[in-house]
């Protein structure tokens, strides 16, 4: 591991630390709850779409969790704003992984993808393409 697995491990402790837009927005657009129950990680993730329904305008998340699950919400929480629906709907395992920046032992992978899945699943319920009541890891 080179100097730069350790910078990214630094980042990934900062917003474990020190999360970004941790809480809940207020008038959201659509909010989902998630959980992985082998890591005990629940995260909470709010949306606010722009006026034109598209645009992802501020995100918001809350929850507990191991380090590898709060780090990736607060930044995923980042990286959706001024994101399309469409284009979170298309980010996969590896758009998570890469923002993080480190590799993903098989067993954490479930707890860094947790908040994406939650985000998706929230994104498919308000267009009317999915009925879940809770997101959950296991399912893969």
């Amino acid at each position: 591991m080179g100097l730069g697995s350790d910078m990214y491990r630094q980042q990934i402790l900062d917003h474990y630390k020190n999360p970004r837009n941790y809480g809940k927005l207020e008038d959201p657009t659509f909010t989902h709850i998630g959980e992985n129950p082998m890591c005990g990680d629940e995260i909470r993730m709010d949306v606010k779409l722009d006026d034109d329904e598209e645009t992802i305008e501020q995100v918001a998340f809350s929850g507990d969790g191991c380090a590898i699950s709060q780090a990736s919400a607060s930044m995923l929480s980042k990286e959706l704003r001024g994101k399309t629906v469409d284009e979170l709907l298309e980010m996969d395992r590896d758009d998570v992984v890469d923002m993080l920046g480190v590799d993903i032992s098989p067993m954490r992978v479930k707890c860094a993808v947790l908040a994406e899945k939650v985000a998706q699943d929230g994104a498919e319920i308000y267009q009317g393409d999915l009925d879940v009541e809770k997101t959950t890891t296991e399912e893969d």
